[in-house]
């Protein structure tokens, strides 16, 4: 970037639309935030998305892995997370994963099955826990579909790319938005920004950091791309009676891409994906945006090659499948909420009093025990009637590896879509809004276990209670005994970051 400025001429921007509830950004939170809201009543929503479909990272990055949605025998995560595999489920090919009432189960042929779909845990002994993975294009259509079941209260307006809060004061009342048909405004009572970066919020006055643990999965970019003409099944059987050749081969492709990556089951066994971790690339960087998507593409058909003569038992009929079209994305900017989210807030098992999810973390520091996540951690600071779910939400530089996952950007953007609602319905703000209410719709209507709700059964606490919160492990027992899980957690993450790609976001 040049030293050089220019001065962009006033010009006066029309109003496209006016809302109740705007949600910018279609990914995982933001569809969320704006089906959630409509279910809570709110007839006035629009969605702005950037694309021309939803599901972000999941159907455009390729992050098919939906993990850790249960805890021992029950599911902490349901709510529209768990709609995704009940809708997906009833469609060929599209969702592969153990349904609920097998999370827990300690059977070894179960686990074994059911492992490569994110459908096991880590600590010993190993249980089936309860995950799946998806096809991204039949997701894409199902969540048109949710949103097409609601038009009478959602307009969708893809093509748009929310770029600027319209701020009177530190009162959000709108958003700019560039798109094909030039820059114009949406007026809205609520802002819910879910860009995944904190865009809006940055702009609005808010207070963000970009700090992020250079060896945490958070400093890393992806371009995600999937390989077809194989069996997933054959290949993981040839891993382990082939372990040194295993190695070998993923040494070889370490080598030809200069990152780390690793082919992840799918939903089909025929097309696997091959996510991939890009070290200390920031995916809001024009530089290291366009590295990350370049540098994968043109190393491709010199991989694809690699894996024919390398392996040709498993992969010598093996074609690219397809490339993710979008940048895959796992941490940047982020809000400083009401509440910063740290590793102590599994370490200790915290109790917010306006919790508004229950979400496991994909940790052995409390053997994926579910955390409560507040409604203040989606909150930004300074700014009014802005709120911030998804994977921007306020956590340290550690925490936020364990907390910007698909089904907390779900879960957290349910909340915040049916929080919109009741400000609106209430006339209240986002800092003043009823979250009894909030809970109660979320727990009593949306299918959202919470702790110490009474639309909640109370087998959930029970559980975690008989199973010491997951705290019996020895992470746990040394962060405890160090009053700050920072260190310890860090240290997990150097020592098993670098493990199992099925185990690595």
């Amino acid at each position: 970037m040049t030293a050089k400025t220019y001065l962009e001429p006033q010009t006066t921007v029309p109003v496209y639309d006016e809302c109740d509830v705007l949600v910018v950004g279609g990914g995982a939170a933001g569809h969320s935030a704006a089906v959630a809201a409509a279910r809570a009543g709110c007839k006035n929503v629009i969605l702005m998305e950037r694309y021309g479909y939803c599901g972000g990272d999941v159907t455009g990055g390729y992050v098919l892995l939906i993990p850790s949605l249960s805890f021992h025998e029950k599911t902490y995560v349901r709510g529209i997370q768990e709609e995704w595999f009940t809708r997906l489920a009833k469609i060929p090919g599209a969702v592969m994963g153990p349904s609920v009432d097998l999370a827990g189960s300690l059977d070894p042929l179960l686990v074994k099955y059911w492992g490569p779909f994110g459908g096991a845990t880590r600590i010993k002994p190993e249980r089936v826990c309860h995950g799946f993975m998806l096809d991204p294009t039949q997701l894409k259509i199902e969540m048109d579909v949710m949103l097409n079941e609601l038009s009478d209260s959602i307009r969708v307006m893809y093509h748009s790319w929310g770029v600027k809060p319209i701020m009177e004061g530190n009162v959000c009342k709108g958003v700019i938005c560039e798109s094909k048909e030039g820059r114009l405004a949406v007026l809205a009572k609520v802002v819910i920004d879910a860009t995944g970066d904190a865009d809006l919020c940055r702009l609005s006055g808010a207070p963000t950091s970009s700090a992020i643990d250079d060896d945490c999965r958070c400093s890393s970019t992806a371009l995600v791309y999937r390989i077809g003409g194989f069996s997933n099944r054959a290949y993981s059987q040839w891993r382990a009676t082939h372990p040194d050749e295993a190695k070998a081969l993923a040494a070889g492709l370490t080598k030809i891409h200069g990152f780390r990556n690793g082919i992840i089951a799918g939903p089909t066994d025929d097309v696997s994906w091959v996510n991939n971790w890009q070290p200390k690339r920031d995916c809001s960087k024009i530089k290291d945006q366009t590295a990350t998507e370049m540098g994968t593409r043109l190393k491709l058909r010199e991989v694809l090659d690699y894996y024919k003569t390398a392996c040709p038992e498993i992969f010598k009929d093996a074609f690219l499948y397809d490339v993710a079209p979008q940048l895959g994305t796992r941490g940047s900017h982020r809000i400083v909420g009401e509440h910063v989210i740290s590793a102590n807030d599994w370490a200790f098992p915290k109790e917010h009093e306006d919790c508004i999810a229950w979400h496991c973390t994909v940790d052995t520091l409390n053997d994926n025990a579910p955390i409560e996540i507040p409604y203040r951690a989606i909150l930004p600071q300074k700014v009014e009637n802005i709120l911030a779910p998804g994977r921007h939400i306020s956590a340290d530089a550690v925490a936020i590896d364990n907390v910007n996952l698909i089904p907390q950007c779900v879960g957290t953007g349910q909340a915040a879509g049916v929080a919109a609602a009741v400000i609106v319905a209430d006339g209240s703000s986002a800092h003043t809004v009823d979250i009894a209410k909030v809970q109660d719709i979320l727990a009593g209507e949306q299918d959202v276990p919470l702790p110490r709700n009474i639309h909640t059964d109370s087998s959930y606490t029970e559980c975690l209670v008989a199973h010491e919160y997951g705290l019996y492990t020895e992470p746990a027992k040394k962060a405890r005994e160090n009053k700050d899980a920072t260190k310890t957690y860090r240290h997990w993450t150097l020592s098993a970051g670098s493990g199992d790609p099925n185990k690595a976001h």
